[in-house]
């Protein structure tokens, strides 16, 4: 059986997918990239049996026929979390496992960072929309450095490359040279539902479907949580 994922939930099915082996499933050679070169390629009409991307992407590619509308099924629930290089000086992380106390605790970050590093993804975008609805957008300007197609924030934290990065948390956690300050308050939080759907090349609809309930079921939560994602909703 053939998917493919963004590499936000790369990690995350690879773990999924030894389960599913272990429960009897066939195991699932997932390609992981760029959520948006993903989705690009299954719009292309490349064959997959089953695609995993955020949400919306798959509702738009089920729109323009690409995947089986029905079979959307969410998966896990991605926060994003703020991260500085290991080693730099900022505040620690506020109650809650909050990266700021709230908004304007993150709008002056932001106005006091050098550079800030952004995903290609959903994150991203929704990132950036924030920004400018804070009216902040050209006053940060070329400070706003976004990733390379399907390379981590965490690298360009690592690498020194960006002060101040914003990427959902499971992309963060355990990453060398990366210190996470936590996830975003509830006022400026951006969480992202990633799912999975049975594309409408599938081979094995039936099949793939099993695979799909499988994998949204409760006996593979613990993969999910050891991975820093929510339970979607």
């Amino acid at each position: 059986m053939k998917a493919v994922s963004s590499m936000a939930t790369r990690n995350v099915l690879a773990d999924l997918n030894s389960a599913a082996s272990g429960a009897g499933f066939s195991p699932i050679d997932v390609e992981s990239l760029g959520g948006v070169d993903a989705a690009k390629r299954v719009a292309a009409g490349e064959p997959f049996d089953l695609v995993f991307l955020a949400v919306d992407a798959l509702q738009r590619l089920a729109a323009d026929g690409h995947v089986d509308a029905a079979s959307i099924t969410p998966l896990v629930l991605s926060q994003v979390a703020a991260g500085v290089p290991s080693g730099f000086d900022a505040p620690a992380t506020h109650d809650g496992g909050f990266a700021f106390v709230d908004a304007a605790g993150m709008r002056a970050a932001l106005l006091a960072a050098d550079r800030i590093g952004y995903s290609t993804g959903p994150s991203g975008t929704a990132l950036v929309a924030m920004i400018d609805g804070w009216g902040l957008g050209e006053t940060l300007g070329e400070r706003l450095v976004q990733a390379r197609p399907g390379i981590p924030v965490a690298r360009a934290l690592a690498e020194g490359e960006v002060d101040l990065g914003f990427q959902q948390l499971s992309e963060l956690v355990g990453q060398p040279g990366v210190r996470i300050l936590g996830v975003l308050p509830p006022d400026c939080a951006i969480d992202t539902v990633f799912a999975g759907a049975v594309a409408t090349a599938v081979s094995d609809p039936a099949g793939a479907r099993e695979v799909l309930d499988f994998l949204a079921s409760d006996a593979v939560a613990p993969v999910k949580a050891a991975h820093s994602f929510a339970p979607a909703r």
